[in-house]
């Protein structure tokens, strides 16, 4: 099983914090909190954005 990644711990404790856990985020500069390095790591491993395309209506396909 991979590791979870930065983001994918920051959603969860972002929903943890929603569902009234009574945890707070860390702030920059806080120990053990994320570094801006830590950042850039995380953005070289991730995912390229994928565009949705777009649904062409009814009209729009029979070129009206």
């Amino acid at each position: 099983m991979a590791k979870r990644g930065l983001y994918e711990n920051i959603h969860r404790k972002r929903k943890r914090i929603a569902q009234g856990s009574g945890e707070k985020m860390r702030s920059p500069g806080d120990k053990d909190a994320p570094s801006a390095k830590d950042f850039a790591n995380s953005a070289k491993t991730a995912k390229p954005y994928k565009k949705k395309k777009k649904k062409m209506g009814m009209l729009e396909s029979r070129g009206m």
